[in-house]
């Protein structure tokens, strides 16, 4: 069986690696789509993201979906031929942050294709995948396509459960990569009742208003966009910052009305913080990191039509084109989502 594995940045293999059968209450996956994400890209371009660095070969991807074609002893309720989207978090459900209800925070997580950990948690970017059957979630009706964009819907739908009360709010998206659109339309669904949404690129501000944004803003050809909602102390009530840019942090920030709230999931490093406004104007500020929970949810939404995903995937290669596939992510003036197609070795 092949998988890609990262060994350094520019440095990516497709390599042979084990294929075992599963154990009791796992079933055995044969891939057809996997996405490449940010922190893939990370990998790629730069080894790592500020202090998560490569320290061996990993096996990256976390986005994926494919066919059971094997069942361990003891699985329920799953079948050889499903379509199943497979959940990249594993918590271990017995450390102190399971205990209180954090699974994403788990001490012990076993995220797929992560460098935190030493050794690293090897990812789903493999012609098969052994999985527990619990991580997988029924996918009939969608495509496996849709499928593997489970995973970053479900980080969007865990930025809005952490923003609190959307209904008739004004809200803010900084960043319209991927995950800065699937926040749009997560809090669309949520009854957001205005979202603007700014970014550098033109590329990613069609997106944005293909997915519903109200108002569309480039800062690279119009620093001072914002400036309009900064009036008074700020108009606008909610700020899903998705970029990991201290500029459009502080940007979002300023634009925020008193007692506003900071959603913050874009990670490249540590950013700083304009602590005299944040106290000044009594702003909440909270992270936002992966998600669990949300992954059937994601599921659910996308199977019943209310939130669409297909208008984000761009591109689709071959596993064999892991290079192209790779460069033409990093490209965000012409992609928004690529996948692996693994159909097609």
């Amino acid at each position: 069986m092949k998988a890609l594995y990262a060994y350094a940045a520019q440095d990516l293999r497709l390599e042979e690696c084990a294929d075992p059968a599963p154990g009791p209450g796992q079933v055995r996956v044969r891939m057809i789509r996997g996405g490449i994400c940010g922190s893939d890209l990370h990998y790629y371009n730069h080894g790592g993201f500020g202090a998560v660095r490569l320290r061996e070969p990993m096996i990256l991807g976390h986005e994926v979906a494919g066919k059971i074609d094997a069942l361990g002893d003891g699985v329920d309720g799953l079948s050889k031929g499903d379509l199943v989207a497979v959940s990249p978090s594993r918590p271990c459900g017995t450390c102190t942050e399971c205990l209180r209800g954090l699974a994403n925070q788990c001490l012990n997580m076993r995220f797929y294709g992560s460098a935190m950990p030493f050794p690293h948690i090897q990812g789903a970017f493999r012609e098969t995948l052994i999985a527990d059957a619990e991580q997988c979630v029924p996918a009939g009706g969608l495509s496996a396509a849709e499928a593997a964009m489970a995973e970053p819907l479900a980080v969007a739908l865990h930025a809005v459960r952490r923003g609190g009360e959307i209904l008739g709010r004004q809200v803010l998206v900084t960043g319209c990569g991927p995950i800065g659109v699937l926040a749009i339309l997560a809090a669309r669904r949520a009854g957001a009742a205005r979202i603007i949404a700014t970014d550098l690129a033109e590329n990613g501000l069609r997106f944005a208003r293909e997915a519903g944004a109200d108002a569309t803003l480039n800062t690279a050809n119009d620093p001072d966009a914002l400036a309009p909602y900064t009036k008074g102390k700020g108009r606008l009530d909610l700020l899903f910052e998705c970029s990991g840019a201290d500029a459009a942090l502080g940007n979002g920030i300023a634009a925020l009305r008193p007692r506003g709230t900071v959603v913050q999931l874009g990670l490249s490093g540590d950013m700083r913080l304009p602590m005299v406004q944040i106290t000044a104007k009594e702003l909440s500020i909270c992270g936002s990191f992966r998600f669990h929970e949300e992954f059937s949810v994601a599921i659910a939404l996308m199977c019943k039509g209310l939130i669409d995903v297909k208008p984000l995937i761009t591109h689709s290669f071959p596993l064999r084109d892991f290079n192209t596939a790779f460069a033409t992510a990093s490209d965000r003036s012409q992609a928004m989502k690529v996948q692996l197609d693994f159909a097609e070795c």
